[in-house]
């Protein structure tokens, strides 16, 4: 019986992963990623990092190979594909549409003197209205870079992608990039509603350098008939889905509308929240996107959140302040013996480099009020995962300053979130429902190819077999001690 899939990849920066949907199911009849240990970056110097794209398409192919021989599916049975991807980085091809150099990857800092000087130049009051944030150290300032210090590299370029355009580019032949892509790169303009011309002289950027714009959910190309011997797809499938990795992560747990949030929390942790309206954080605490269902007349905007101390700050806990060789769930149990509020005890968890929320400033982790005839190891790791939480609520907090009305938080069931502390906190302090799924980002990616090819009708239908894991809704009684630690906690910021 012939059946239908749909194919989502993950290009991240440690591995490509594919999942292959079953449409009729929903179901996920198999995934693989490669490569299994993790994918090398390359520091030539310190605060760079590269990686070779034409190592993301071979960890493609090896994936791609491993879900067609374990669900069995024929090559004429997928749809459509969907990708997700890394943000932020830069991929140089030329014409042969071959990569110029390796690819300047989101966690490279080389480029954060360029994104100041040319806020310095334009005027904070410009690029916030127009870009929507600080031109940073994104994309369209890590190619003023390459144009400065490599000057004939610069002059080859053709066009210029993300690592998601880049793999679209391989699948189909055809260059091309979204809105959503652009916005995430400092390059879309939210007031003229077209790529952001005046970001791009200032940094003598050819606009034909950009690839054409297409739509995030819709057709984007199609596999051309080399990629499908490469792959062992069939020709012609449809691309008609991609995002950026926090978009798509929202995008994964249904999360589309106002007031809904994603969430991840592992060494450092996400808050992604959907705007309703165009807005943007005068002090850059926070990063905006065009989310993945954005549209000039019904605007939707990812503001993202990023709190680099977040289980960073947990397993060193785990390593250094309880019990030898106890593990993360006798380690949530033991934090349990103490009250909300771990009785006065509070963390600052940003130990692990400049915040962005606090105006990337560098002021480390740190504990206050201890007491040495009260406190125990149970009230210093309650009070690090109350920590971590009380910073999402802070930055949560510039998140409503913006319009934004938090009710719906959806996270995977992994991480932190494995934790009933760190989740009943979480609620009890926002007040917000926290729904946890069972999905991720390869599996979304999929579903947005469903979607974008017209399988779905929208992200209801595609997503009505998203499982929910668990249901936290904040316990009243509680709610002003978790307030009453949180305030105590911010006084210390």
């Amino acid at each position: 019986m012939t059946k239908n899939y749909l194919l989502g990849y993950d290009v991240g920066s440690s591995s490509v992963k594919a999942s292959l949907v079953e449409v009729e199911s929903g179901a996920c009849v198999a995934s693989a990623f490669y490569p299994k240990s993790e994918a090398p970056i390359k520091a030539v110097r310190a605060g760079w990092a590269e990686q070779d794209p034409n190592a993301w398409w071979d960890y493609l192919k090896s994936a791609t190979a491993d879900v067609l021989a374990a669900s069995g599916a024929a090559k004429d049975e997928v749809k459509a594909i969907g990708i997700s991807y890394q943000m932020h980085g830069l991929v140089c091809v030329d014409k042969d549409l071959k990569p110029l150099r390796d690819a300047i990857i989101w966690c490279d800092s080389r480029a954060v003197p360029y994104g100041q000087k040319a806020f310095d130049a334009l005027g904070s009051e410009r690029c916030l209205g127009h870009l929507l944030n600080s031109p940073g150290n994104f994309t369209a300032a890590k190619l003023a870079w390459v144009r400065e210090n490599e000057p004939d590299t610069f002059n080859k370029i053709y066009k210029v992608m993300l690592p998601g355009d880049y793999i679209a580019c391989r699948l189909s032949g055809t260059p091309a990039t979204t809105v959503s892509g652009l916005s995430e790169g400092m390059m879309w303009d939210f007031k003229e509603n077209r790529p952001a011309q005046f970001l791009l002289d200032y940094y003598g950027i050819p606009a034909s350098m950009l690839a054409d714009i297409v739509p995030t959910f819709g057709p984007q190309g199609e596999v051309s008939a080399a990629a499908a011997a490469e792959l062992g797809l069939a020709a012609g499938i449809p691309i008609t889905y991609r995002a950026g990795d926090q978009p798509n992560n929202a995008l994964s747990l249904d999360v589309f509308e106002p007031g809904e949030a994603a969430t991840t929390a592992g060494t450092s942790g996400v808050v992604y929240g959907v705007l309703g309206q165009v807005g943007y954080d005068p002090q850059s605490r926070v990063n905006t996107f065009a989310h993945v269902n954005h549209e000039a007349a019904d605007p939707r905007l990812g503001v993202l959140l990023c709190i680099n101390g977040t289980g960073i700050l947990n397993s060193w806990m785990r390593r250094n302040a309880a019990p030898t060789n106890i593990g993360y769930a006798e380690m949530n149990d033991l934090a349990a013996q103490a009250p909300i509020g771990a009785a006065g005890l509070s963390i600052l968890p940003f130990g692990n480099g400049a915040e962005r929320v606090l105006c990337n400033q560098e002021v480390g982790a740190s504990i206050h009020g201890i007491n040495f005839n009260t406190h125990s190891q149970a009230h210093l790791l309650r009070a690090a995962q109350e920590g971590i939480v009380f910073s999402f609520a802070y930055g949560m907090e510039v998140m409503q300053q913006m319009g934004m009305e938090l009710k719906t938080i959806r996270a995977g069931k992994a991480n932190m979130f494995l934790s009933p502390i760190f989740r009943d906190t979480l609620a009890g302090v926002t007040g917000a429902t926290i729904e946890l799924c069972d999905t991720d980002g390869s599996v979304g990616a999929a579903r947005g190819a469903g979607i974008g090819v017209g399988i779905y009708a929208d992200h209801r239908e595609a997503f009505a077999s998203l499982k929910k894991l668990q249901v936290i809704e904040p316990v009243a009684k509680d709610v002003p001690a978790y307030r009453e630690a949180y305030e105590r906690w911010r006084e210390l910021i």
